[in-house]
C-alpha cells in the first residue's frame, strides 16, 4: 500500500515566552491523500502558521510525527530535510515572494536548477506550467511588470516546478481582489487534481473553502472537521 504524501500524527509545538510555555498544537492528526485538496479554515492566533511550518519541515515539533511519503521527518538529518523540501514539497505565501531581477520564467527555472534539472530541460518545464496559467506571452517579464494575479500565478507555477507530492499554501490568494482571487484560485484547483498533488490550502474565505474536498479548523490546538 503506498504511503500517504503527507500524514501528521500526534503533532505537538510549544512556544516559550516571558509568561512560560505557551502551547499551540496539542496534537495534531492530518492524512492528506495524493489529489486531495484540503482546506485550513482557522483564526488568526490559532496555530495555522506553525501547522503549516511543521508540515512543510519548516519546524521540527515538540512531539509527534511528520511523515512525507512514509518517511518520519524527525529522524531525518538536516540535510535529509532540506531535500524533502526541495524536491517533494511546494510553499504558495499570500504574497508572491518571487525574485525581482529575475523574468517570470527563470523563476520558475531556478528552483529546477537548483534541484540538478539541466537548464533546457527546466526552461521547457516552466514553460509547460507557465502556459496552463495562461502566462507564455508573459514568460519573458520580470515580476514588477506582471499583475498581481499574474505574479501569483507565477509563484504557483513555481511552487509545482519540481513536481512535489505536496503542495503547502497559506491564503495564496488573499492579497487578490475578488474577481482575481476566483480566478486564480480556479486555476490553482485545476492544476493540483491535474498532478495529483495533495494540498494543505489555509484560507479565510469560506466560498473558497467549500471548492475543496474537505475543510478542517484548529480548536484548542488540535484540528477538527468543520
Amino acid at each position: 500500500m503506498a504511503n500517504e504524501p503527507l500524514e501528521m500524527r500526534g503533532v505537538v509545538r510549544t512556544y516559550q515566552s516571558e509568561a512560560g510555555a505557551l502551547p499551540v498544537l496539542r496534537g495534531v492528526d492530518l492524512s492528506l491523500s495524493a489529489g486531495q485538496i484540503v482546506a485550513l479554515a482557522a483564526p488568526s492566533g490559532t496555530g495555522k502558521s506553525t501547522l503549516l511550518h511543521l508540515a512543510g519541515l519548516l519546524e521540527k515539533p515538540d512531539g509527534g510525527q511528520v511523515l512525507v511519503d512514509g518517511r518520519d521527518a524527525g529522524a531525518l538529518s538536516d540535510a535529509e530535510r532540506t531535500a524533502i523540501r526541495r524536491d517533494s514539497i511546494g510553499f504558495v505565501y499570500q504574497f508572491h515572494h518571487l525574485l525581482p531581477e529575475f523574468t517570470a520564467l527563470e523563476n520558475v527555472v531556478l528552483p529546477q536548477m537548483i534541484a540538478g534539472v539541466g537548464r533546457r530541460q527546466a526552461a521547457t518545464r516552466a514553460m509547460e506550467l507557465l502556459a496552463s496559467f495562461g502566462l507564455a506571452p508573459r514568460a519573458q517579464h520580470l515580476p514588477g511588470k506582471l499583475s498581481g494575479g499574474e505574479q501569483q500565478r507565477v509563484a504557483i507555477a513555481r511552487a509545482l516546478a519540481n513536481a512535489p507530492r505536496v503542495l503547502l499554501a497559506d491564503e495564496p490568494t488573499g492579497n487578490l481582489d475578488v474577481a482575481t482571487a476566483a480566478v486564480v484560485f480556479d486555476e490553482l484547483l485545476r492544476t493540483v487534481r491535474a498532478h495529483g498533488v495533495a494540498a494543505l490550502i489555509a484560507t479565510h474565505n469560506p466560498d473558497l473553502a467549500a471548492r475543496m474536498d474537505r475543510t478542517v479548523t484548529l480548536r484548542d490546538g488540535r484540528l477538527e472537521p468543520m
